[in-house]
C-alpha cells in the first residue's frame, strides 16, 4: 500500500444560484472547496462529516459524474479531468459507484441478469453469450446470491440483497477504484455488518481501492485504513483510523466523535453539544468556517483559514488551537 492510486490536488466543486427574470447568478455553493488528499492502492479512506458537508459531491465529482469546477484528480498518475468523452468512457472500467439507495438505482423493470450483464456489453466486454453467463455466475458468487437470482427483478429482493446486486455490478467490469456512498445507510443494523464485511473480503481478494462515504462512525472505524474529516466542503483532518479515533485535534472531529453511543451503560462518556446551526454554505463565515460553534475559537479563527499542520506523516488537521 505504499503507491497512490487516487491524488486530489485542491478539488473545488461550485454550484451558481440562478434567480430574477434573466436567471442571473446571484450567488453560489462551495460544496468542495479547495480540497487535497491521495488514496493508496488497496486501501480504504473512510470520508465523515454531517450532512450537506459535500461528502457526496466530492465522491462524484472524483467519477466526473459531477464535473469539478476546478483542480486535478489523478489516478495513477494521470489527470482524468482533462479526458475527452472517449477516454473517459473507457477509464469508468477502472472507476465505479455503489449508491446509498439500493432501492433507487436499481431499473425495476430489468432482471438482475440484465442490470449484471449491461455493463459487460457496453464496454464489449465477453464477447460471447456463455462467457458473459459465466461471468455473472462469478459476480453472484462474489456477492453470495444464487444463481435463480439472475432471472428475478429487484422488487423480489430484501434491502440487502438488492444493496448485493449493486456491489456486483459495480465489480462486473473488474475496476480497481470502488466509491462507496453510504452503502449501508439504508439497511437494517444486521445487514449492515453482512454488507460491511462483504465488502471488506472483497477488497482482499480482487485488491479494491475504496472511498467509503458514511454517517455510521462505529462502521467507518471498523472498514476504514485513514479517515477524512469534512465540514462545510473543506477537509478538517485526515489520520490513520486508530490514530484519528484515539487522539482527534480538531474540536469539530472531537464533538463529531463525542456522539458516539457507548454500549457499556456503566461508562459514563464526555458529550460535546455544539451550539447554533451549520452556517449557510450560500454564506460561510470569513475564517475557519468552524469557529461560530467552537467553545476553542481565538480571535484568529475568525480572520483567515488555518494553514495544514501536521501532527506525524499520517496525520494532518487544519486549527489555530487544537486539541492536545
Amino acid at each position: 500500500m505504499s503507491e497512490n492510486l487516487i491524488e486530489v490536488k485542491n478539488l473545488c466543486k461550485r454550484f451558481p444560484i440562478k434567480g430574477g427574470l434573466l436567471g442571473r447568478e446571484v450567488g453560489a455553493v462551495n460544496a468542495v472547496n479547495n480540497i487535497s488528499f491521495s488514496i493508496k492502492k488497496g486501501e480504504t479512506l473512510g470520508l465523515v462529516g454531517e450532512s450537506g458537508c459535500g461528502k457526496t459531491t466530492l465522491g462524484r465529482s472524483l467519477l466526473r459524474l459531477i464535473e469539478p469546477t476546478s483542480g486535478e484528480v489523478l489516478f495513477n498518475g494521470s489527470d482524468i479531468l482533462k479526458y475527452n468523452n472517449n477516454e473517459m468512457r473507457a477509464m469508468r472500467r477502472k472507476m465505479q459507484i455503489i449508491f446509498q439507495d439500493p432501492y433507487a438505482s436499481l431499473n425495476p423493470r430489468m432482471t438482475v441478469g440484465s442490470i449484471l450483464e449491461e455493463p459487460l456489453i457496453i464496454h464489449n466486454l465477453f464477447q460471447t453469450k456463455e462467457e458473459r453467463q459465466k461471468r455473472l455466475y462469478k459476480l453472484l458468487e462474489y456477492v453470495q446470491l444464487p444463481k435463480d437470482a439472475l432471472n428475478k427483478y429487484p422488487h423480489e429482493f430484501s434491502g440487502g440483497q438488492r444493496q448485493r446486486v449493486c456491489i456486483a455490478r459495480a465489480l462486473a467490469v473488474e475496476p480497481e477504484f470502488i466509491v462507496c456512498d453510504e452503502p449501508v445507510s439504508a439497511l437494517d443494523v444486521s445487514v449492515q455488518a453482512q454488507v460491511v464485511n462483504l465488502l471488506m473480503d472483497l477488497q482482499k481478494e480482487l485488491g479494491l481501492t475504496y472511498l467509503f462515504i458514511a454517517h455510521d462512525l462505529k462502521v467507518v472505524e471498523y472498514i476504514s485504513n485513514r479517515v477524512a474529516v469534512m465540514y462545510l466542503g473543506n477537509m478538517i483532518e485526515v489520520a490513520e483510523s486508530h490514530e484519528l479515533y484515539g487522539g482527534a485535534r480538531h474540536p469539530y472531529t472531537k464533538a463529531l466523535f463525542s456522539a458516539i453511543p457507548n454500549p457499556n451503560p456503566n461508562v459514563s462518556k464526555e458529550r460535546i453539544i455544539l451550539e447554533g446551526d451549520i452556517p449557510s454554505p450560500m454564506n460561510p463565515p470569513a475564517g475557519c468556517h468552524f469557529h461560530p460553534r467552537c467553545w476553542m475559537a481565538k480571535e484568529e479563527c475568525k480572520m483567515s483559514y488555518p494553514p495544514v499542520e501536521s501532527l506525524s506523516s499520517t496525520h494532518e488537521y487544519r486549527c489555530y488551537n487544537p486539541i492536545n
